[in-house]
């Protein structure tokens, strides 16, 4: 661990909340500090206590509520006012009274920011973050200073940049942190910066945005200039494009410069700890994200599946399992036998020999009509199951369904579904209501099957997906496909249904979430195909 030698510094909960759409109570807030403080990051910054109520009252429960194991807690703010003194300015006293052990205060580095902003004159801007840094040292806080709009001050005024930063230093600043507020830089010119910064005496750290794209790429090459000090985002949240993803940035540290900013054992808690924190902001991941993305080591291509069948380095940067990912085979169109035998060993299936060629053949069949099996695969595995043992798997058999949608006299939209099903020698009737088709047809189908299958009451649809295809027609005489995801508590499992009939084709999404759900629940009668069964 590089401890205080280097710092990875997170400003999730401040800077990265400022994404659009994104907003964090309080509980929040300390539920991601937690998970933070599990990877193993050495700063975690709360917010700005005194410049809004939330943020003061989630430093007032960390006290006692954020028992943190690896990190300490940095309260943001800004330097004092102009023509205060730092001892008297209300908000300084806010980051006094946060009593977080790091204080990390946001200074102004280029001049027209402080005449057209501040609106007071560059000799009282260096006197405000002077007077400010000085103080909360004497104060017993470790001071941090954010150096805003750094990049584009040092080309406009070279000399007055740089005095910022060796005036915080001076002062008793521990870091000057370079920010590319703008997001505008290029990796080349921002490390001849760093570079430049790092040669005049000062400790030096970097806090990037990602209009440019290249958030992350000017982080690493502010690191190889002599920058000691990073700052980021999980999952690169943050206002506008984003901040440096912080999970891309340690992984790339780590792993490809050798550098152990966190332990082995945090390092591959990395994408539980992603997807976790994606649960709690209620933004959802990014697949493509580098490291932690569910699409970060998955082969599409059947000319990558055979190389990864013979070796899963020649298609993969690292191994999936060092930052606690997995590699995944997606079987569509465009596979080859080698991508279904992986698949089918994936999910514990011998598709050895000819088994793959049918289910190559039958899979590009399906998709030539509009089905999706990458992102479906529950679905996938009935398919695989259904061609090994020569029929469909059913716990139950459908005799007919219908829906009925009717407006009510006071404007209400009702949906009434009705099943006929045969299931364990029964022939059962069944109706259910809800707000939409889908949703009474679900109601229906488990009022029909739960006494019969009581592990039915835990599932649960979680999301649900409508997406038209111009196979055979355009506008509403389309082929529409359906992407349905199901939970038990306990997994989660995604299936697909394809016809020109948009209910039609929610209801054989549904009929296979709830097939593979009963085999979850070890409802299953033939097992061949299966090894090690």
């Amino acid at each position: 661990m590089y401890g205080d030698g280097f710092h990875v510094y997170d400003t999730t909960l401040r800077d990265g909340a400022q994404q659009e759409g994104l907003n964090l109570s309080v509980a929040d807030k300390l539920a991601v500090a937690r998970h933070l403080d599990e990877l193993g990051v050495g700063f975690i910054e709360g917010g700005w206590p005194g410049a809004n109520p939330k943020d003061t009252e989630f430093f007032r429960r960390a006290r006692t509520e954020l028992n943190l194991k690896n990190a300490q807690l940095a309260a943001f703010g800004a330097t004092r006012r102009p023509g205060l003194k730092a001892a008297d300015d209300p908000l300084v006293a806010a980051l006094r009274e946060s009593e977080a052990p790091v204080v990390t205060l946001v200074a102004k580095s280029h001049d027209r920011h402080v005449e057209l902003a501040l609106r007071t004159t560059l000799e009282e801007n260096l006197a405000m973050i002077r007077d400010t840094v000085s103080h909360l040292r004497a104060e017993g806080r470790r001071v941090f200073v954010d150096a805003e709009h750094f990049f584009d001050g040092f080309k406009a005024n070279r000399a007055y940049a740089m005095e910022v930063v060796l005036t915080a230093a001076e002062a008793g600043a521990d870091v000057v942190a370079l920010c590319d507020t703008n997001g505008g830089m290029l990796p080349d010119e921002l490390a001849e910066v760093v570079h430049e910064v790092v040669g005049a005496g000062a400790r030096v750290g970097i806090h990037c945005h990602d209009d440019s794209g290249c958030a992350v790429a000017n982080t690493l090459a502010a690191v190889k200039a002599g920058a000691t000090h990073i700052q980021g985002c999980a999952n690169g949240y943050g206002e506008r494009s984003g901040n440096a993803n912080l999970f891309t940035v340690i992984g790339n540290l780590q792993l490809k410069r050798g550098m152990r900013l966190v332990t082995d054992e945090q390092l591959a808690e990395m994408t539980r700890i992603a997807h976790a924190i994606s649960e709690v902001t209620n933004v959802a991941p990014s697949p493509q994200q580098p490291y932690v993305g569910v699409s970060a080591f998955a082969h599409k291509a059947g000319l990558h599946a055979s190389a990864v069948k013979v070796d899963p380095d020649l298609y993969q940067h690292i191994d999936p399992a060092q930052v606690g990912n997995d590699m995944r085979m997606l079987v569509s169109s465009m596979a080859g036998r080698a991508s279904v035998e992986l698949k089918g060993r994936e999910l514990g299936y011998d598709l050895s020999g000819e088994k793959a060629r049918k289910v190559v053949d039958k899979v590009k069949d399906l998709e030539a009509q509009g089905y999706t099996f990458e992102a479906a695969d529950a679905s996938f595995e009935l398919l695989l199951r259904e061609e090994l043992n020569g029929e469909r798997t059913r716990h139950f058999d459908v005799e007919s369904w219908r829906v009925i949608v009717e407006q009510r006299p006071d404007g209400e939209v009702i949906s009434e579904a009705t099943v006929k099903l045969h299931a364990k020698g029964e022939r059962i009737v069944c109706t259910g209501e809800g707000n939409g088709p889908v949703n009474a047809l679900d109601r229906a189908l488990r009022t029909a099957l739960e006494r019969l299958f009581p592990e039915l009451a835990r599932m649960e649809l979680t999301d649900y997906k409508v997406r038209i295809l111009e196979l055979g027609g355009r506008g509403t005489g389309a082929v529409t496909r359906v992407l349905q995801e199901t939970s038990d508590g306990e997994a989660t499992w995604s299936t697909v249904g394809v016809d020109q009939n948009v209910i039609a084709a929610s209801w054989q999404a549904m009929e296979d979430a709830v097939t593979y759900g009963l085999l979850r629940a070890g409802y299953e009668a033939d097992t061949a195909g299966r090894t090690g069964e």
